[in-house]
């Protein structure tokens, strides 16, 4: 329904943020990063996600793309709700989380409010399983820069999962990666830079 929404920040409380577009308050469930790129009666845009049901019609807010697309990810997972999935994103970002779910680390998740080990261990599997399917035959296909080492394209595989994580397409993720030096940089750096250019 809505895809974003600018305006003029009028409230901010706990992970809710009010925008005023054209005389219209709209309240938007954040989490503490998007809140953070907010400031009190300055103009501020947030990409929107809609929960529309019988008993509520909220909306949630995100100052990136990349953090609505993990959103919408974590509440493909069953048992996470809009609030358990702000709850984590409020904790940790769009690479942290893809970082978390590669490692197979619960306890970064758990470091989230109201998420419990079990919550946890099906975020990591339900989403490895959805990244490894594809990530593997993509990787193979991303070209390196001249200097870049295909060097058993671990880095490669892992970038190209985690950014698949975060919603991406294989498209748009063979192009962010295309240009980057993927043999001579660690692999949370190669994600940055991919979610940069992906940012453009």
């Amino acid at each position: 329904m809505f895809y974003y929404i600018s305006g003029k920040v009028t409230a901010m409380d706990a992970n809710l943020a009010v925008i005023d577009a054209n005389g219209v308050g709209y309240a938007l469930h954040t989490t503490s990063t998007s809140q953070a790129d907010l400031k009190m009666g300055e103009s501020g845009k947030l990409f929107t996600y809609n929960v529309i049901r019988e008993d509520c019609f909220d909306l949630y807010g995100f100052s990136t793309l990349g953090e609505k697309r993990c959103f919408e990810l974590l509440l493909s997972v069953s048992g996470v709700g809009p609030k358990a999935a702000l709850a984590i994103l409020s904790s940790t970002t769009p690479e942290g989380l893809a970082m978390s779910i590669l490692a197979e680390d619960e306890k970064a998740l758990t470091m989230a409010q109201g998420i419990g080990k079990k919550i946890a261990q099906r975020v990591i599997l339900e989403l490895k399983d959805k990244m490894g399917k594809d990530a593997a035959g993509l990787s193979g296909g991303v070209r390196l820069t001249k200097g870049a080492k295909a060097v058993g394209t671990d880095i490669t595989s892992d970038a190209v999962a985690a950014l698949m994580v975060l919603g991406y397409s294989q498209s748009e993720i063979s192009v962010a990666l295309r240009d980057i030096d993927l043999a001579s940089q660690p692999l949370e750096q190669v994600i940055r830079l991919a979610l940069r250019q992906l940012a453009r």
